[in-house]
């Protein structure tokens, strides 16, 4: 599947520049080969970047699980994964980190969320029979990350107040409808795929439990303005994580684990997943940057465009479509565009509030993919990215009827 993706990006892009090129665009070629040299440079910076705090979290980790804390933390949700995970044995270690990165990724806390879902996806790998092709299990974990509802969307809340937004998390509800909208399809899709047995009783009672303390923040939430949201969620997930880092260290030493030994240990296997994934996001940060560079997300933008006007249906959400077509390609570049779009239009006009919404509810789709399987060196993913951009596709389609619906 990967092989065959990435090399349509490149005859996409291809096809792109030589129709650049034929109506006389030949500068494009300059900024092709820019692009191409600026995704290497990229791909190492990224994955620098990650060597700290891989090597911090592994470290910790590694302390949590000796100390049983991990183990504590998947107890409560390891009824639920067990039905979603069906291959994944009573009490293995994977729940406890799988449980951990979709706690981290609700709250927001996307420094924590990254290291420990890559040490979910490790975890789930020594279960794997074929290391180079993904598991069922892996495949749910990957399209959960790609479409995991984060509660509280705290920088989409700063974007707008620096745009001047008169109220800049009006969009929170919008925001959480789509992305809920985004993880219902990926989880159905995969489902229904590994036909996992979803109409149960256990299924039941933690989607009520789940759902239930949603209303109540969301009932919560709806009463605060921006500045009290932001204030909260960032003592909220700071709490959170200085929490399960001093009951790591401190349970491990009241049960005298050799605590800097262990971290030290852990760390180690932080900095080699580090440098092991730069093929694997060069790769895909490369056939990226041609499907970028050579104009061909244009030449979409104005098909679709076009289609939607002879169609004779409202074409408003099409001014915010490239936050939503580069959101699986590239976060930065989808946080450019969400900003371009605010600056053009407005920030509380209709593209620049769906642009918002694009941004917080689907998730960079490739860089995931790329990133997690990357570090465990699976080659074939299956079906993990026709899931993904079916959760990407059903995030996009919910964030525009929610936002007609909320501003007409």
């Amino acid at each position: 599947m990967l092989n065959r993706v990435w090399s349509l990006f490149f005859i996409i892009a291809a096809a792109a520049l030589a129709m650049q090129c034929l109506t006389g665009h030949t500068e494009v070629v300059s900024t092709a080969v820019a692009a191409m040299f600026e995704s290497a440079k990229l791909a190492a910076n990224i994955a620098i970047g990650l060597i700290g705090v891989l090597t911090l979290w592994m470290g910790l980790m590694r302390v949590g699980e000796k100390a049983g804390v991990v183990s504590a933390i998947a107890w409560m949700v390891e009824p639920l994964l067990r039905k979603l995970m069906p291959e994944v044995p009573k009490g293995h270690p994977a729940f406890g980190s799988v449980t951990m990165n979709l706690t981290a990724n609700m709250l927001g806390l996307d420094i924590a969320a990254t290291p420990l879902g890559l040490k979910a996806m490790h975890d789930l790998q020594r279960l794997n029979p074929t290391k180079s092709i993904a598991s069922n299990a892996q495949i749910l974990f990957l399209v959960l990350n790609t479409s995991s509802v984060t509660l509280i969307p705290v920088t989409i809340f700063l974007y707008r107040a620096q745009q001047g937004a008169a109220a800049p998390a009006e969009v929170f509800l919008p925001i959480l409808l789509a992305t809920l909208g985004s993880s219902l399809a990926g989880l159905l899709a995969v489902a229904l795929v590994q036909r996992l047995p979803l109409w149960n009783l256990t299924v039941a009672a933690y989607a009520a439990v789940i759902l239930g303390t949603l209303g109540a923040v969301v009932g919560w939430l709806l009463h605060q303005d921006a500045e009290r949201i932001g204030s909260v969620s960032t003592v909220v997930g700071n709490g959170v994580l200085l929490l399960l880092v001093f009951s790591f260290v401190l349970i491990a030493v009241i049960r005298k684990v050799a605590v800097y030994d262990e971290f030290i240990e852990g760390a180690k296997s932080g900095f080699e997943q580090a440098i092991q994934l730069i093929p694997y996001l060069l790769a895909m940060l490369l056939a990226i940057a041609m499907l970028r560079a050579s104009g061909a997300l244009d030449y979409l933008l104005n098909g679709i465009s076009g289609l939607v006007n002879m169609l004779g249906f409202d074409s408003r959400f099409v001014d915010a479509l490239p936050t939503a077509l580069m959101k699986p390609l590239s976060g930065s570049g989808a946080r450019a565009m969400m900003l371009e779009t605010m600056s053009h239009y407005g920030v509380d006009s209709f593209a620049g509030r769906l642009a918002s919404v694009f941004q917080g509810s689907t998730e960079t789709t490739f860089y995931v993919l790329a990133v997690y399987f990357g570090s465990v060196g699976i080659r074939n993913g299956r079906y993990a990215l026709a899931c993904g951009l079916l959760a990407d596709f059903a995030g996009i389609v919910s964030a525009i009827i929610v936002c007609y619906w909320f501003y007409g």
